[in-house]
């Protein structure tokens, strides 16, 4: 079946964009892409990656602004990825020796990505 043009084709491709930005941005920045758009029943993360003994779980949003993509990422939202998070750590073999965080990565057109560390805790 063929996706429909319009605001719902133009947000996915925007979306596939940014969250390529982001990946970009974390690689520069040292970290290993472990997993995109990872799906669980309890919750979708955008990306994780990892540095180090860090685990991090981040999540990316494309607005205008800087201040609607803040505001993007509502509590339901977060306890989701939190909850997806803790799965996706629990698979993992060392687990017991990550920390987790929660990210954001904030994009608005003509600008460097903003990437908000610690973002939130649950």
């Amino acid at each position: 079946m063929a996706r429909a043009e319009g605001h719902g084709g133009e947000r996915h491709s925007r979306g596939r964009l940014g969250e390529a930005r982001a990946v970009w941005w974390l690689r520069l920045q040292g970290y290993r892409i472990l997993a995109r758009n990872w799906r669980h029943p309890l919750g979708e993360i955008d990306i994780l990656a990892r540095r180090g003994r860090l685990l991090v779980a981040v999540e990316v949003k494309w607005r205008d602004s800087l201040a609607q993509a803040a505001e993007a990422v509502q509590p339901a939202q977060r306890r989701r990825i939190a909850q997806a998070a803790a799965i996706f750590l629990s698979q993992q073999a060392d687990a017991e020796t990550l920390s987790l965080r929660f990210d954001a990565m904030l994009l608005v057109p003509g600008r460097w990505p903003h990437h908000v560390r610690d973002a939130w805790r649950i």
